[in-house]
């Protein structure tokens, strides 16, 4: 057992069957190009079921991960933290006798963005936050630690296609808002109810295809002389403009 991407690493078919037959948290899964044999087929079974990312490469990449040497083609890395499924953060929504809030992130890849997003979104009162299996980064230790313990009261859930998320909320009454520069500035719209902040990469934005899902755009006005806030920042200057309209 050792630490890679600043997670827990699981090596070996049967320890890796083992981690995902007792419901450890995986984030990612890595196989050896090539392997494909009755056992790595079970284990990426197993994978599946749980939507942990899974990632073909070469038997160098392994070796360089292993401290054992006995990978035998596969190896796990652990989430920090148990993810939660998108009806325990409704559910939260509910116990409270509120509209529900929930900040989806797209693209987010640095682990210390999506701590303080997780930060912010506990102090925002959002009911949980919900991020992709793939392109995103998962619940490290690095995001335990910058969340500053708000990971032990913010559920977070993992979902494989983030569009199909939205558009299965707006079944149960949500709608969603995205962070975009070319939005509408974000005073001049009504962001009570229960709404979904989308929040993208601050190089990328949000994707395309999340984009068409949502109902609106917003934009934040910036008075600078560069033309983007830092991810978590974005994501607290709009979650707190919810904040102040449900006040209101």
């Amino acid at each position: 057992m050792g630490e890679i991407g600043d997670g827990s690493v699981i090596e070996g078919r049967n320890a890796v069957m083992e981690a995902f037959r007792s419901g450890r948290p995986v984030d990612r899964l890595y196989i050896q190009d090539g392997c494909h044999d009755g056992p790595v087929l079970s284990i990426k079974r197993e994978a599946q079921k749980q939507s942990a990312m899974i990632k073909y490469v070469e038997k160098e990449r392994l070796d360089q991960m292993s401290e054992t040497g006995r990978h035998q083609g596969v190896i796990a890395v652990t989430a920090a933290y148990e993810y939660a499924s998108v009806e325990d953060i409704l559910q939260a929504a509910e116990e409270k006798k509120e509209p529900p809030f929930l900040i989806l992130l797209d693209n987010i890849e640095d682990p210390h963005n999506l701590g303080a997003i997780i930060r912010t979104a506990n102090l925002a009162g959002a009911h949980g936050v919900i991020i992709p299996k793939n392109r995103a980064v998962g619940l490290t230790s690095t995001v335990a630690r910058t969340s500053a313990g708000a990971l032990n009261y913010t559920p977070v859930a993992k979902v494989t296609n983030l569009g199909k998320t939205i558009e299965d909320l707006k079944k149960q009454g949500l709608w969603f808002v995205c962070a975009d520069m070319e939005g509408t500035p974000m005073y001049r719209l009504d962001l009570k109810g229960p709404v979904g902040l989308v929040i993208g990469s601050e190089g990328e934005g949000v994707s395309r295809l999340v984009k068409e899902k949502c109902d609106l755009s917003a934009a934040i006005p910036m008075r600078g002389n560069i033309d983007s806030l830092n991810a978590s920042v974005a994501a607290g200057v709009l979650a707190y403009e919810i904040v102040r309209q449900r006040l209101n």
